[in-house]
């Protein structure tokens, strides 16, 4: 197995009085795309949050081994770790290009960025149609590429993506993931996905977790969990 990215150690996070995850331990190895999956309540759009330094959090997360717990979450994206929220996040009275341009904020290659501009178009196609309309209105499946395409203009190590399939039609969930597997691949981005949609993030994951209202219950390869029946019956259906 490949080295860890990212490592969490007793990750404990919570808002206000009220403790959300109860000591998490996991390790994503590089290069890896791994699904976190649970109920809605058990802790997972927390957890992203708690690796960008957005909720209050105790324990330790360490990115390539360097310390990243108490970073303000904007020196967190500075070394490659860009976030996907749910619900988008699209700056929607900004234009597509301009939204793409303020994912690359962080950095200062100028002939890079238009390379990734032109990449993002490859990626998706609907996007070079709309580059120049008003981002709030695209339809839901073009925002949510748009968001995916805005974090990837940061060139991120880590990609976290917090439920892209939600509210989506099947055909622009598929279409998305198809370009999650192709970044994964072929610029060796890591991935760590939060999604409801469990038979399709296993599907598409090498590993998985299973969080239970704050708590890691079950990890393994993907392959291993959807051949499990507790696993089939509980979250997948069958």
């Amino acid at each position: 197995m490949a080295a860890p990215l990212l490592e969490v150690r007793q990750l404990r996070a919570g808002y206000g009085p009220t403790e959300v995850l109860h000591g998490l331990d996991f390790a994503i190895p590089e290069g890896s795309i791994t699904a976190l999956l649970g109920a809605n309540g058990a802790g997972k759009t927390t957890t992203l949050r708690a690796l960008c330094g957005m909720v209050r959090t105790s324990g330790e997360v360490l990115f390539e081994g360097q310390r990243i717990t108490g970073k303000s979450t904007e020196d967190i994206v500075r070394l490659g770790v860009a976030h996907v929220p749910d619900g988008r996040g699209t700056f929607t009275d900004l234009t597509t290009e301009e939204n793409l341009r303020l994912g690359a904020y962080a950095r200062r290659d100028r002939a890079g960025i238009a390379q990734d501009y032109e990449r993002m178009y490859r990626l998706f196609p609907i996007l070079a149609e709309r580059r120049r309309q008003q981002a709030g209105t695209l339809s839901g499946g073009q925002q949510q590429m748009l968001a995916v395409a805005r974090a990837l203009m940061l060139r991120p190590r880590l990609l976290l993506l917090d439920e892209p399939s939600f509210g989506l039609a099947p055909l622009v969930v598929k279409e998305i993931f198809e370009v999650m597997r192709e970044i994964n691949r072929s610029q060796q981005v890591t991935i760590l996905l939060v999604e409801q949609n469990a038979a399709m993030a296993l599907r598409l994951a090498d590993h998985a977790h299973l969080l239970e209202t704050g708590t890691i219950v079950r990890s393994g390869a993907s392959r291993e969990l959807m051949d499990d029946d507790a696993v089939r019956r509980a979250y997948l259906g069958y």
